[in-house]
């Protein structure tokens, strides 16, 4: 994997073979944080990165600058490496060795953005409950987004707060809002 822009701009990371892992892509992380390139001035985010794997995501939010970021693994080996790389790069990275569920459940943080990459064979249900739990305890600043990776089977669009998904290739990148008041 590949650090796409930022401070860190093509650094290569590799991360050991034994990590129970699915990386994002690089092509589809790099369209996606061309997205919020144009929404967002990184370094002003809020950011938690659940299911945070090789820490791939919380690496590129840390390259562009953004300095609060909290990252969620319930692999102690995952939560090691994440540890080490973002120490190696010094890079202020929050690390949670914890259950995302539960982490949810308890969690006091207040976030922009939060983006979720659970393994692809989660039921619907397992994807979901990761959404209701971010909107029932009101994790989300105002204009904040969820942002969730699934594969192109898995249809997330029938939640309320769904606003729109952005597909490259198998990768699909769906979008939670909070409810716009239209009066």
């Amino acid at each position: 994997m590949r650090i796409i822009s930022g401070k860190y701009k093509s650094k290569r990371i590799t991360a050991p073979k034994n990590l129970p892992v699915r990386p994002t892509t690089d092509m589809a992380k790099e369209s996606l944080f061309n997205i919020l390139n144009n929404w967002y001035y990184f370094e002003n985010l809020k950011v938690l990165d659940l299911f945070a794997g090789t820490g791939n995501i919380s690496y590129e939010f840390a390259s562009r600058g953004t300095s609060e970021i909290h990252a969620v693994d319930a692999h102690y080996a995952c939560i090691k490496f994440i540890n080490q790389t973002s120490t190696e790069l010094a890079m202020d990275i929050h690390t949670y060795k914890s259950d995302v569920y539960k982490f949810l459940e308890r969690t006091p943080l207040k976030l922009d953005l939060v983006f979720a990459d659970p393994p692809y064979d989660f039921s619907k249900e397992e994807f979901l409950k990761i959404v209701n739990l971010v909107f029932e305890r009101s994790l989300l600043l105002e204009d904040g987004i969820l942002i969730v990776e699934h594969s192109k089977h898995t249809d997330l669009s029938e939640h309320p707060n769904y606003s729109h998904e952005k597909r490259y290739g198998g990768n699909v990148f769906s979008f939670f809002e909070l409810e716009k008041d239209t009066e």
